[in-house]
C-alpha cells in the first residue's frame, strides 16, 4: 500500500506532521479523522506517486469484463445483506487486485459520502462503467430495487461476454490460417525464389510468367522497400484517421453489415442486444423513448445507430415503435412483426424476450458456422499461393531439365 505524508491539527491546536499507510488518499484522510486529527495537507510520497503514474493512470490499465461482472455480483449480494453502499465500496476496494477499479471505488465512496446520487457517482467514470450500466443503476436507484436491477445487469454482461467469446473462438482458426498464408508468401518470395533465380539467369532460360511475376515482386520488395514502407504507413494512418471520423465510421459499419457471412453475424448480434436490453430497460421502469436513446448509445454500430436516431425522432411524433420499425433498415421482418404484436396486445416485453432468445441461438449457430465457412476459403487461398510459387519454381526447372537432356 502507498505511503502518504500529512500535515494536520491535533485537539490542542498544534500542527503535526508524519507518514501514514493507506489504500488511497481518501482512506488516509479517514484514518487521520479516526485519530482526531484535522487534515490540512495529505500528499502521496515520491514512491507512491511513481507507482501510481506508471500503473493506475497508465492508458493500458482497464477493468476487464470479467472483473466488472464479479464487482456487480459482489455489490448485489452485499446490498441484499443490508450493507451500506459506502461500506460495500470500501470492502470491494480492499479486495480488488485491479488498481484502476480500486481508485475508482475510492472516489465513488467519497462522492456518495458527500451527498452525490449513486448513478451520478457511476457516471463520473465512463472508462469503467458503460452508459447502459449507469442507466440501469439509475433505474434501480429510482425504483428502490437496485439488487434486482443488478441481477439484470449481470445477465446482460454475462450474455455479451459469452457472445464475444464465441465470436473470438470462431475467428481463432481463420486468424491462424491468415498468418500462415502471409508467412508462406513472404518466406517463399524472399528466401526461396532468389536462390533459383540466379540459376535460371545463368542458364539463359525464357522464364514463364509466374516466375517473372515473382522476380518483379522480389525486386520491388528489395529495391523499393522504403517507398513501399512509407506508402503502407501513410495508407494505414490515413485510413485509420478516416475511420475515426463520423463518415468513416458509418461507412465501415455499413460495409461490415453487407459482408457475406460476417455481416449476418453482426446483424444478429445487434438484434439480440436490442431485444434483450430493451426488455430489461422496460421492465426496470424506463420509458420506451428513453430506452431507445440508451440502446442507440450502446449498440456499437454507427449504421444501426443512425436508424435508432430516426426511430427516436418518429416516436417523439407519436408513432409508437412498431410503425417506425417497418420503415427502418436492418430490422428483419420477424423483429418488426413480433414488436407490432407485442405493442398491440400489451405484451411487448414478452415478445422482446422471445426475440432475444431466438437471436441468441442464431448468434451461436452463426458463430459456429463462421469458422466452418471461412476456414475452407482460407485453405484454398493458401493452396493458391503455394501453388503459384511452386509453378514459378518448377516450370523453369522442367525447362532446364529438357535442355540438359
Amino acid at each position: 500500500m502507498p505511503t502518504f505524508t500529512y500535515k494536520a491539527i491535533d485537539q490542542t491546536g498544534a500542527t503535526v506532521t508524519g507518514n501514514i499507510v493507506a489504500e488511497s488518499l481518501f482512506a488516509a484522510q479517514d484514518q487521520l479523522g479516526e485519530r482526531d486529527l484535522i487534515p490540512v495537507q495529505v500528499k502521496e510520497g515520491a514512491a507512491a506517486k511513481s507507482a501510481k503514474a506508471s500503473l493506475l493512470y497508465n492508458l493500458t490499465t482497464t477493468v476487464r469484463q470479467e472483473e466488472l461482472i464479479l464487482f456487480t455480483k459482489q455489490i448485489r449480494s452485499m446490498l441484499r445483506a443490508g450493507i451500506s453502499i459506502v461500506k460495500v465500496f470500501d470492502i470491494i476496494s480492499q479486495q480488488s487486485e485491479n488498481p484502476l477499479l480500486r481508485d475508482t471505488l475510492a472516489e465513488m465512496s467519497k462522492d456518495v459520502q458527500d451527498g452525490s446520487n449513486l448513478h451520478d457517482a457511476f457516471r463520473k467514470h465512463p472508462r469503467v462503467f458503460p452508459n447502459l450500466y449507469c442507466s440501469l443503476v439509475h433505474a434501480g436507484e429510482a425504483s428502490g430495487n437496485l439488487p434486482e436491477i443488478l441481477d439484470r445487469v449481470v445477465y446482460i454482461m454475462e450474455h455479451e461476454h459469452k457472445v464475444k467469446e464465441d465470436i473470438k473462438g470462431a475467428l481463432a482458426y481463420p486468424k491462424i490460417v491468415v498468418i500462415a498464408l502471409v508467412g508462406a508468401f513472404f518466406f517463399l518470395l524472399t528466401f526461396v525464389i532468389p536462390k533459383f533465380v540466379t540459376v535460371f539467369e545463368k542458364a539463359n532460360l525464357d522464364l514463364p510468367l509466374p516466375t517473372k511475376i515473382c522476380i518483379a515482386m522480389y525486386t520491388g520488395l528489395t529495391v523499393y522497400w522504403p517507398v513501399l514502407l512509407g506508402g503502407s504507413a501513410a495508407l494505414f494512418f490515413g485510413l485509420a484517421a478516416f475511420l475515426r471520423t463520423p463518415g468513416g465510421t458509418l461507412l465501415k459499419d455499413q460495409l461490415l453489415l453487407r459482408m457475406p457471412i460476417v455481416g449476418h453475424l453482426f446483424l444478429k448480434t445487434a438484434m439480440s442486444r436490442f431485444a434483450s436490453i430493451l426488455t430489461i430497460l422496460l421492465s426496470s421502469g424506463v420509458t420506451i423513448l428513453n430506452s431507445i436513446i440508451i440502446i442507440s448509445e450502446t449498440i456499437g454500430n454507427a449504421a444501426i445507430i443512425r436508424e435508432f436516431d430516426r426511430l427516436r425522432d418518429r416516436m417523439t411524433e407519436g408513432h409508437g415503435i412498431s410503425a417506425p420499425l417497418r420503415t427502418a433498415k436492418y430490422f428483419p421482418p420477424m423483429v418488426v412483426n413480433m414488436v407490432a404484436i407485442g405493442e398491440e396486445s400489451g405484451r411487448l416485453e414478452e415478445m422482446l424476450l422471445e426475440i432475444a432468445k431466438h437471436y441468441d441461438e442464431e448468434v451461436e449457430y452463426a458463430a459456429r458456422g463462421l469458422s466452418e465457412a471461412v476456414g475452407p476459403i482460407l485453405i484454398v487461398a493458401l493452396t493458391v499461393v503455394v501453388g503459384f510459387f511452386a509453378m514459378a519454381i518448377f516450370l523453369p526447372i522442367w525447362d532446364l531439365t529438357k535442355m540438359v537432356k
